[in-house]
């Protein structure tokens, strides 16, 4: 192999290394987002399983040294709603172990920053534990568009003064897209947008468009389109959809990482 092959060579592997890498402490971070939703729901289950064992609990005390098929019935629930507080205990400690810690954490700086660009634009929900910010698409494009609402610029343009820090340059940005399940069905929509992953890319290169048009350096810039596939809560049945599904994520990753 002469020195110009072995060169090449090394720089593709090294392109492939540092791009696998970039992905993976993206998918790292949405797999950790994913988990905290999951126990965030578990906890919310736990509440509701306390009060309802603690209603029970007093119906039972109500009957006293009654021995009767209904005491019976209600000491069965109680042992049951026991069990299954016992379970989601269980179960969140697990989740919670299985946490993954990686990734480089944002500086305090950056993240102050974000969180301040959060507060003036409700529009953007600020994740730190996630490194992420996520945008409604409902409030970014039309139903069915790919086209930025002019409304919204003003906040991605503030958000790219904060990509534009010296402390956001050590860092790149994810744009992820993502729709709910509602099949597109509009001849003209689906004429630009066959399937809810093409509307999903298609909206997230549009933000990525306004991020490079407002000098956020292009090689620190990707997309990636998930469409129905990753929902961030259940979509209603019969493929009838759900808001918080139709959102744009903005992930900053480390360059190189």
């Amino acid at each position: 192999m002469d020195l110009r092959t072995l060169t090449r060579t090394l720089v593709i592997v090294a392109l492939a290394i540092t791009g696998g890498c970039a992905t993976e402490a993206y998918d790292l971070r949405v797999k950790n987002e994913a988990q905290r939703q999951r126990i965030q729901q578990l906890e919310a289950e736990l509440s509701a399983t306390k009060l309802e064992l603690e209603q029970a609990r007093k119906q039972l005390d109500s009957y006293g040294k009654q021995d009767t098929a209904e005491v019976q019935a209600l000491k069965a629930k109680v042992a049951v709603l026991e069990a299954d507080l016992d379970s989601k205990k269980a179960l969140i400690s697990t989740l919670q172990d299985r946490l993954v810690h990686g990734g480089a954490a944002l500086p305090v700086e950056l993240t102050a920053k974000l969180d301040e660009l959060s507060k003036k634009y409700p529009i953007i929900n600020y994740d730190p534990t996630a490194g992420s910010l996520k945008i409604s698409s409902d409030v970014l494009f039309e139903k069915g568009s790919d086209v930025v609402a002019s409304q919204t610029v003003e906040a991605l343009k503030s958000l790219c003064e904060v990509l534009n820090s010296p402390v956001a340059q050590k860092f790149d940005i994810v744009v992820a897209g993502h729709t709910d399940d509602i099949p597109i069905e509009r001849p003209d929509t689906k004429q630009k947008h066959p399937t809810n992953w093409h509307l999903s890319a298609h909206r997230a290169i549009a933000v990525l468009n306004v991020l490079a048009a407002n000098n956020v350096s292009p090689n620190r810039l990707s997309i990636r389109g998930f469409g129905e596939y990753r929902p961030a809560a259940p979509n209603a049945p019969g493929k009838k959809g759900n808001p918080q599904n139709r959102r744009v994520e903005i992930y900053l990753v480390p360059q190189g990482a």
